[in-house]
């Protein structure tokens, strides 16, 4: 009999070649439709003359739990058996995946155990053992989270749910980019482009796959810190290559090695291409997300709109949504960047 550590890697080898379905995303919205915020669309009249286009951002900071990831983690654990549910969830992350699966588990009484690195933003650490988690704190330099995760899933009997090699967490995340239809619906106008930051690329698969099946021309784009430009690396040679070693970014939620088994046939299928900031410009976009919506964003959350503000994308004369994946950062930090 196979581990559950042993089927989770004859799945992921299954499912590799296939991408998520708009149907997913779309069943994924009416089961979790009363558990998430409908997060708006928000625009600056100021920012709009000054790049000469519309700029609307979806502020997914305003989620339960201050990111995106919570979508994704109540999609997947709403569907847990009764059994699974005794026997818990397992889960790592750099703290935002850690934050929406502890929230979710809390809600529906089922044990949490969350693998983060050493280096993860306190109030991360913090905000998951608050919500009841069991955190285990790992070194990203000598360490596997995947392989601390499946040991712990083994003794537990618990249920692995990874941040983004997931297609149920990734149709979750899908549900951004059917409200980012539904509204722009709402205001009259369609996206020329979507812009979304990229880790492991479940969201902005997720995205692009609803955005594009309710409007193919729209061009939906990643956005990644320099050094951790994998994805966009990923599209430009058509197969899935690895960040170098050593290399350190502001956006702790965008640190990964490489693209997800899962996401990148998807992302492969549906990306118009992959841009990439510096820290600089990320620095730049958090202090305009203040400035210009009164928004706490943290630094990979606010680096679509660092790609646009640094002129990695000609939106002028376009419709272009930027979505600020989230506000979960440490105040010393946010306020030293200000």
């Amino acid at each position: 009999m196979m581990t559950p550590s042993e089927v989770g890697k004859v799945s992921v080898i299954q499912s590799e070649n296939r991408t998520l379905n708009f149907s997913e995303i779309f069943a994924a919205s009416c089961r979790i439709r009363d558990h998430v915020v409908r997060t708006p669309l928000l625009e600056s009249p100021v920012l709009n003359e000054r790049l000469g286009g519309r700029i609307l951002v979806k502020p997914e900071m305003l989620q339960k739990t201050g990111s995106f990831k919570f979508r994704g983690a109540c999609n997947r654990i709403l569907q847990l058996t009764p059994g699974e549910r005794r026997g818990g969830v397992v889960a790592w992350s750099s703290g935002n995946h850690a934050l929406a699966i502890s929230a979710v588990c809390a809600l529906l009484d089922i044990p949490a155990h969350i693998i983060m690195p050493e280096s993860a933003p306190q109030m991360k650490i913090e905000g998951a053992r608050r919500y009841g988690a069991k955190v285990r704190l790992y070194d990203r330099a000598t360490e596997n989270r995947e392989e601390i995760g499946a040991q712990i899933a083994d003794s537990e009997g618990a249920v692995i749910v990874p941040p983004y090699d997931d297609f149920n967490v990734m149709a979750g995340q899908g549900t951004v980019g059917l409200e980012i239809m539904e509204q722009c619906r709402e205001l009259g106008v369609m996206p020329d482009n979507v812009l979304s930051s990229a880790s492991g690329g479940g969201l902005v698969a997720g995205i692009a796959t609803a955005v594009r099946t309710c409007r193919p021309e729209t061009s939906i784009y990643s956005v990644e810190p320099a050094g951790f430009d994998d994805l966009a690396r990923s599209l430009a040679s058509g197969h899935r290559v690895e960040n170098a070693a050593g290399m350190n970014t502001l956006c702790d939620s965008l640190m990964v090695p490489t693209p997800g088994a899962l996401t990148f046939p998807t992302n492969h299928a549906l990306l118009a291409d992959g841009l990439v900031v510096n820290d600089a410009e990320i620095r730049i976009g958090m202090a305009n997300c203040f400035e210009h919506f009164k928004l706490v964003a943290e630094p990979g959350g606010a680096a679509p709109l660092a790609a646009i503000l640094s002129g990695k994308l000609d939106v002028r004369g376009k419709v272009t949504v930027a979505v600020l994946s989230g506000g979960n950062v440490d105040p010393s930090v946010y306020s030293s960047i200000l």
